[in-house]
Protein backbone atom coordinates (compact mmCIF):
# COMPACT_ATOMS: atom_id res chain seq x y z
CA UNK A 1 0.00 0.00 0.00
CA UNK A 2 1.37 3.32 -0.90
CA UNK A 3 1.74 6.21 1.30
CA UNK A 4 1.58 9.83 0.47
CA UNK A 5 3.42 12.93 2.48
CA UNK A 6 3.12 16.31 1.63
CA UNK A 7 5.75 18.73 3.58
CA UNK A 8 8.42 21.33 3.04
CA UNK A 9 12.34 20.52 2.44
CA UNK A 10 14.98 22.99 4.04
CA UNK A 11 17.68 23.11 1.67
CA UNK A 12 21.56 24.16 2.14
CA UNK A 13 20.53 27.15 0.08
CA UNK A 14 18.03 28.66 2.20
CA UNK A 15 14.37 27.94 0.97
CA UNK A 16 11.85 25.65 2.14
CA UNK A 17 10.72 23.68 -0.82
CA UNK A 18 7.08 22.58 -1.11
CA UNK A 19 6.83 18.53 -2.14
CA UNK A 20 4.61 15.84 -2.39
CA UNK A 21 6.28 12.14 -2.09
CA UNK A 22 4.70 8.70 -3.03
CA UNK A 23 6.19 5.98 -1.28
CA UNK A 24 7.02 2.90 -3.94
CA UNK A 25 9.84 1.14 -6.21
CA UNK A 26 12.54 1.80 -8.38
CA UNK A 27 13.09 3.47 -10.58
CA UNK A 28 11.57 6.45 -8.70
CA UNK A 29 10.01 9.51 -10.89
CA UNK A 30 10.40 13.15 -10.46
CA UNK A 31 8.44 15.71 -12.00
CA UNK A 32 10.45 19.05 -12.86
CA UNK A 33 7.60 21.14 -13.58
CA UNK A 34 7.42 24.58 -16.00
CA UNK A 35 7.93 28.19 -15.36
CA UNK A 36 5.85 29.81 -13.30
CA UNK A 37 4.01 26.56 -12.68
CA UNK A 38 3.35 24.79 -9.63
CA UNK A 39 2.93 20.81 -8.39
CA UNK A 40 -0.78 20.72 -8.60
CA UNK A 41 -0.89 20.53 -12.40
CA UNK A 42 -2.63 17.85 -14.89
CA UNK A 43 -0.08 16.01 -15.44
CA UNK A 44 2.16 16.29 -12.26
CA UNK A 45 -1.36 14.43 -10.98
CA UNK A 46 -1.71 12.12 -13.31
CA UNK A 47 2.07 10.39 -12.77
CA UNK A 48 1.58 10.54 -8.99
CA UNK A 49 -1.88 8.33 -9.81
CA UNK A 50 0.12 6.58 -11.96
CA UNK A 51 2.93 5.73 -9.58
CA UNK A 52 -0.14 5.25 -6.36
CA UNK A 53 -1.52 2.50 -8.85
CA UNK A 54 1.89 0.87 -9.95
CA UNK A 55 3.65 0.77 -6.72
CA UNK A 56 6.29 3.43 -8.08
CA UNK A 57 7.49 6.05 -5.42
CA UNK A 58 6.91 9.56 -7.03
CA UNK A 59 8.19 13.34 -6.16
CA UNK A 60 6.22 16.47 -7.24
CA UNK A 61 7.54 20.04 -5.76
CA UNK A 62 7.55 23.72 -6.23
CA UNK A 63 10.65 25.46 -7.26
CA UNK A 64 11.70 28.40 -4.86
CA UNK A 65 9.20 31.18 -5.58
CA UNK A 66 6.59 28.92 -7.07
CA UNK A 67 3.57 27.15 -5.61
CA UNK A 68 4.23 26.38 -2.12
CA UNK A 69 7.84 26.84 -1.80
CA UNK A 70 9.34 29.84 -0.36
CA UNK A 71 12.39 32.10 -1.92
CA UNK A 72 11.75 35.25 -4.23
CA UNK A 73 10.53 34.45 -7.81
CA UNK A 74 12.36 37.49 -9.28
CA UNK A 75 15.86 36.48 -7.51
CA UNK A 76 15.71 33.25 -9.15
CA UNK A 77 17.30 31.74 -12.17
CA UNK A 78 17.98 28.39 -14.14
CA UNK A 79 21.05 27.70 -11.74
CA UNK A 80 19.10 28.56 -8.49
CA UNK A 81 16.04 25.75 -9.53
CA UNK A 82 18.66 23.57 -10.83
CA UNK A 83 20.03 23.56 -7.36
CA UNK A 84 16.57 23.01 -5.67
CA UNK A 85 16.04 20.17 -8.14
CA UNK A 86 19.33 18.33 -7.00
CA UNK A 87 18.22 19.22 -3.42
CA UNK A 88 15.13 17.08 -3.84
CA UNK A 89 17.04 14.33 -5.67
CA UNK A 90 19.76 14.13 -3.08
CA UNK A 91 17.17 14.18 0.10
CA UNK A 92 14.52 12.73 -1.05
CA UNK A 93 14.95 9.94 -3.05
CA UNK A 94 16.54 6.48 -3.47
CA UNK A 95 17.61 4.74 -6.10
CA UNK A 96 17.69 5.27 -9.84
CA UNK A 97 15.32 8.22 -10.91
CA UNK A 98 13.51 8.65 -14.07
CA UNK A 99 13.29 12.63 -14.30
CA UNK A 100 10.24 13.82 -15.80
CA UNK A 101 10.68 17.47 -17.28
CA UNK A 102 7.82 19.80 -18.25
CA UNK A 103 9.11 22.66 -20.82
CA UNK A 104 11.51 25.03 -18.64
CA UNK A 105 11.98 21.31 -16.86
CA UNK A 106 12.92 19.63 -19.58
CA UNK A 107 16.36 22.31 -19.43
CA UNK A 108 16.65 21.43 -15.70
CA UNK A 109 16.32 17.91 -16.37
CA UNK A 110 19.32 17.98 -18.53
CA UNK A 111 21.59 20.11 -16.33
CA UNK A 112 20.43 17.70 -12.95
CA UNK A 113 20.87 14.68 -14.99
CA UNK A 114 24.58 16.04 -15.74
CA UNK A 115 25.43 17.06 -12.45
CA UNK A 116 24.09 13.38 -11.25
CA UNK A 117 24.61 10.76 -14.10
CA UNK A 118 24.80 7.64 -12.04
CA UNK A 119 21.45 8.28 -10.51
CA UNK A 120 19.53 8.95 -13.65
CA UNK A 121 17.71 5.99 -15.35
CA UNK A 122 15.79 7.90 -17.83
CA UNK A 123 14.71 11.17 -18.63
CA UNK A 124 11.08 12.00 -20.25
CA UNK A 125 11.01 15.40 -21.93
CA UNK A 126 7.10 16.90 -22.01
CA UNK A 127 7.53 20.18 -24.34
CA UNK A 128 11.04 20.92 -23.24
CA UNK A 129 12.62 24.25 -23.63
CA UNK A 130 16.30 23.71 -23.68
CA UNK A 131 17.79 27.49 -23.70
CA UNK A 132 15.07 29.08 -23.67
CA UNK A 133 16.26 32.57 -22.34
CA UNK A 134 18.38 32.69 -25.81
CA UNK A 135 15.15 32.31 -27.97
CA UNK A 136 13.76 34.93 -25.62
CA UNK A 137 16.83 37.43 -26.04
CA UNK A 138 17.07 36.80 -29.96
CA UNK A 139 13.97 36.20 -31.31
CA UNK A 140 11.10 37.01 -28.95
CA UNK A 141 11.82 40.25 -27.37
CA UNK A 142 10.76 43.37 -28.82
CA UNK A 143 12.96 46.19 -29.55
CA UNK A 144 11.10 47.82 -26.67
CA UNK A 145 11.06 44.84 -24.56
CA UNK A 146 14.96 44.54 -24.87
CA UNK A 147 15.36 48.33 -23.75
CA UNK A 148 13.13 47.76 -21.00
CA UNK A 149 14.87 44.71 -20.02
CA UNK A 150 18.25 46.70 -19.92
CA UNK A 151 16.72 49.76 -18.02
CA UNK A 152 14.70 48.06 -14.94
CA UNK A 153 16.34 44.66 -15.26
CA UNK A 154 12.76 43.14 -16.21
CA UNK A 155 10.46 42.75 -19.21
CA UNK A 156 6.92 41.55 -19.42
CA UNK A 157 5.65 38.78 -22.01
CA UNK A 158 1.97 37.55 -22.32
CA UNK A 159 1.30 34.24 -22.44
CA UNK A 160 -2.30 32.09 -23.96
CA UNK A 161 -1.67 30.04 -20.28
CA UNK A 162 -1.59 32.89 -17.76
CA UNK A 163 -4.17 35.90 -17.49
CA UNK A 164 -1.29 38.07 -15.82
CA UNK A 165 1.94 38.95 -18.34
CA UNK A 166 5.26 36.63 -17.45
CA UNK A 167 8.13 38.37 -15.49
CA UNK A 168 11.66 37.78 -17.31
CA UNK A 169 14.37 39.32 -15.83
CA UNK A 170 17.90 40.03 -16.32
CA UNK A 171 19.17 38.23 -13.80
CA UNK A 172 17.46 35.17 -15.56
CA UNK A 173 18.13 35.59 -18.64
CA UNK A 174 22.41 36.31 -17.68
CA UNK A 175 22.28 32.96 -15.96
CA UNK A 176 20.70 31.30 -18.69
CA UNK A 177 23.59 32.30 -20.93
CA UNK A 178 25.62 30.62 -19.02
CA UNK A 179 23.55 27.38 -18.71
CA UNK A 180 22.96 26.45 -22.33
CA UNK A 181 22.95 23.11 -23.38
CA UNK A 182 22.36 23.23 -27.26
CA UNK A 183 25.43 24.43 -28.43
CA UNK A 184 27.19 21.07 -28.32
CA UNK A 185 26.99 17.34 -27.54
CA UNK A 186 25.41 16.28 -24.05
CA UNK A 187 27.20 13.93 -22.37
CA UNK A 188 24.54 11.48 -21.49
CA UNK A 189 24.06 7.84 -22.00
CA UNK A 190 20.80 7.19 -20.45
CA UNK A 191 17.52 6.59 -22.38
CA UNK A 192 15.72 10.12 -23.05
CA UNK A 193 12.33 9.94 -24.25
CA UNK A 194 10.95 13.40 -25.85
CA UNK A 195 7.24 14.32 -26.56
CA UNK A 196 6.46 17.52 -27.87
CA UNK A 197 3.10 19.03 -29.95
CA UNK A 198 3.14 20.16 -33.24
CA UNK A 199 0.33 23.09 -32.32
CA UNK A 200 2.86 24.00 -29.69
CA UNK A 201 2.96 27.98 -29.92
CA UNK A 202 5.43 28.63 -27.12
CA UNK A 203 8.14 26.34 -27.65
CA UNK A 204 8.54 25.06 -30.94
CA UNK A 205 8.47 21.34 -31.74
CA UNK A 206 12.21 21.49 -33.42
CA UNK A 207 13.51 22.51 -30.30
CA UNK A 208 13.17 18.41 -29.46
CA UNK A 209 14.65 17.64 -32.66
CA UNK A 210 17.42 19.60 -31.95
CA UNK A 211 17.77 18.41 -28.54
CA UNK A 212 17.64 14.79 -29.64
CA UNK A 213 20.46 15.93 -31.80
CA UNK A 214 22.94 17.16 -29.01
CA UNK A 215 21.92 14.15 -26.55
CA UNK A 216 25.07 11.65 -27.06
CA UNK A 217 22.88 8.63 -26.00
CA UNK A 218 22.13 6.65 -28.94
CA UNK A 219 18.58 5.65 -27.01
CA UNK A 220 16.48 8.60 -27.82
CA UNK A 221 12.81 8.50 -29.28
CA UNK A 222 10.89 11.54 -30.16
CA UNK A 223 7.08 11.59 -30.25
CA UNK A 224 5.13 14.57 -31.99
CA UNK A 225 1.63 15.05 -31.13
CA UNK A 226 -0.86 15.98 -34.23
CA UNK A 227 -2.65 18.55 -32.24
CA UNK A 228 -0.57 19.13 -29.04
CA UNK A 229 -0.25 22.40 -27.41
CA UNK A 230 2.15 23.21 -25.31
CA UNK A 231 0.41 21.80 -22.34
CA UNK A 232 0.48 18.73 -23.61
CA UNK A 233 -2.40 17.66 -20.95
CA UNK A 234 -5.10 16.91 -23.14
CA UNK A 235 -6.07 13.26 -22.82
CA UNK A 236 -4.19 11.66 -25.79
CA UNK A 237 -1.04 13.41 -25.01
CA UNK A 238 -1.66 12.19 -20.99
CA UNK A 239 -2.15 8.73 -22.36
CA UNK A 240 1.18 9.43 -24.15
CA UNK A 241 3.10 10.53 -21.58
CA UNK A 242 1.68 7.42 -19.17
CA UNK A 243 2.34 5.07 -21.69
CA UNK A 244 6.36 6.51 -21.99
CA UNK A 245 7.07 6.20 -18.46
CA UNK A 246 5.03 2.86 -17.79
CA UNK A 247 7.78 1.28 -20.47
CA UNK A 248 10.80 3.03 -19.62
CA UNK A 249 9.93 1.47 -15.54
Amino acid sequence: MFKTTKGHLQTPHGVQLGYTQTTGQTPGIVFLGGFRSDMTGIKALALEKFCQENNKSFIRFDYRGHGTSTGSFEESTITTWTLDTLSVIDSLTEGPQILVGSSMGGWIMILAALARKSLIAALVGIAPAPDFTKRLLEDELSKEQLAELRQTGRAYIYSPYSEEPYLFTKLLIEDGQRNLVLGGAINLQCPVRLIHGLGDSSVPWNTSIKLAEALDTPDVELTLMKYGDHRLSDPDSIDKLIQTVRELC
